[in-house]
């Protein structure tokens, strides 16, 4: 084997490497370390019996017989911490993917609630059709309200015994606290059902477009929400509106516009009550739970009541004694009753993502749907006067949600 082509010379000095013990070796390479020899380093034996390596001197410079390059000065390079890059590479990354995260959290829960308003939409309209049909051919408010509770306390047992929800332990304070709650809750849809079995759907709900003003009026009794001037303010075209509609309606009666306005006034305080529970409740007490304990509550409440008022009056019999069709009458009504409590189910859902005032909102703006279809599917008429009266206070309510945002300046000493 030929030996390498190159030759030592001691022309070029390097600086000597700095002694270290053995303690403190770097374990790192060292490139002046390296022999260029291709034989084998000589060993001596040392005077006390152990070996020691001829090393060569680090004083050298290289050169080629091919091509003669210059050895330049050898500096070390500071060498770049992998771990506390490493570090900041997981910070950066930890916090980029949370912020992203966050994001996808935010559009998710926008998108659920927008989805909800939806339905909370779609439920109703049927609702008010299938039972404006009901209610004109069996004027029977409070059967026919009852008959609602019923069918949503069959859903609420099932979905308990077939263990699709959690069956809640209740105790007795917790029921005498939502005792009220169910009480205003069965009074609402009770005048709800009253006013739309007096006067037109469209009518009905353009006077429950006045929900903001018991709103608002609620809010401050019991939640301590008091309202800015500018909220206020945006009452009064609210309440306009709805007086010139209520004059020029051509099915006006004084029954069903007082029903309607005490409609008002109860789901209100549900809605502002509810509120108050869903705070203060345990962690067996969510949304579907109360919803369902006070449908429950209600059928009870209502049930005695109808038979004492109106007597039994949903039998085939007595429907066939009418000149009723049976089958048609009670299908419309078990639709009625499902949209009824689906409705209701979302309602309370929407309740426990956003305030009392919000969810008064929401609710006026379902009316214009309501209002809309009702007047195309049943062929309501409606005079000039009457549309600018529901135009007034549909308006108003839209400048209520926009003035309801702006805060009160707190007050300085």
């Amino acid at each position: 084997m030929q030996s390498a082509t190159f030759t030592l010379s001691p022309s070029l000095r390097l600086p000597k490497p700095r002694r270290q013990s053995s303690a403190t070796l770097n374990p790192r390479f060292d490139p002046i370390r390296a022999s260029v020899s291709s034989k084998p380093n000589n060993l001596t034996p040392h005077t006390n019996g152990t070996l020691s390596a001829s090393l060569p001197r680090r004083s050298w410079s290289l050169s080629s017989s091919s091509s003669n390059f210059k050895l330049r000065p050898w500096t070390s390079v500071p060498l770049v911490d992998s771990d506390a890059g490493t570090s900041r590479f997981e910070v950066r990354a930890t916090a980029e993917s949370a912020e992203e995260s966050s994001e996808s959290s935010s559009t998710f829960k926008t998108l659920e609630l927008g989805a909800l308003f939806g339905l909370w939409y779609l439920f109703n309209i049927y609702f008010n059709i299938y039972n404006k049909q009901v209610l004109k051919v069996f004027p029977y408010p409070v059967t026919v309200t009852g008959i609602q509770f019923a069918v949503g306390t069959v859903l609420v047992l099932l979905m308990w015994g077939l263990n699709l929800y959690k069956k809640p332990k209740v105790s007795g304070a917790q029921l005498a606290a939502i005792l009220p709650l169910a009480v205003v809750h069965t009074l609402g849809n009770l005048f709800t059902n009253m006013s739309l079995g007096k006067v037109a759907v469209s009518f009905t709900h353009t006077i429950k477009a006045s929900e903001p003003f018991f709103s608002v009026i609620l809010s401050a009794m019991f939640l301590g929400e008091i309202p800015t001037p500018w909220v206020v303010a945006s009452l009064i075209p609210i309440v306009g509106g709805v007086g010139l509609a209520s004059v020029t309606e051509a099915s006006f009666n004084w029954a069903g516009f007082w029903s309607a306005m005490a409609s008002n006034l109860t789901n209100q305080s549900r809605n502002v009550l509810s509120k108050k529970v869903m705070v203060k409740k345990e962690a067996n007490m969510d949304n579907i739970t109360l919803f369902s304990i006070i449908t429950v509550m209600s059928f009870f409440l209502l049930t005695p009541v109808a038979i004492f008022m109106e007597g039994v009056k949903f039998t085939p019999a007595v429907l066939q004694s009418a000149g009723l069709n049976v089958q048609e009458v009670y299908i419309r009504s078990l639709i009625a009753a499902l949209c009824f409590h689906a409705y209701q189910q979302v309602s309370y859902m929407i309740l426990q993502r956003v305030s009392p005032v919000t969810h008064s909102v929401g609710n006026c703006v379902k009316r214009v749907v309501v209002i809309v279809s009702s007047v195309l599917f049943f062929k309501t008429p409606v005079s000039a006067i009457n549309s600018l009266g529901t135009g007034v206070a549909l308006a108003g309510v839209f400048l209520y949600s926009r003035v309801k945002r702006i805060k009160a300046k707190p007050k300085t000493a």
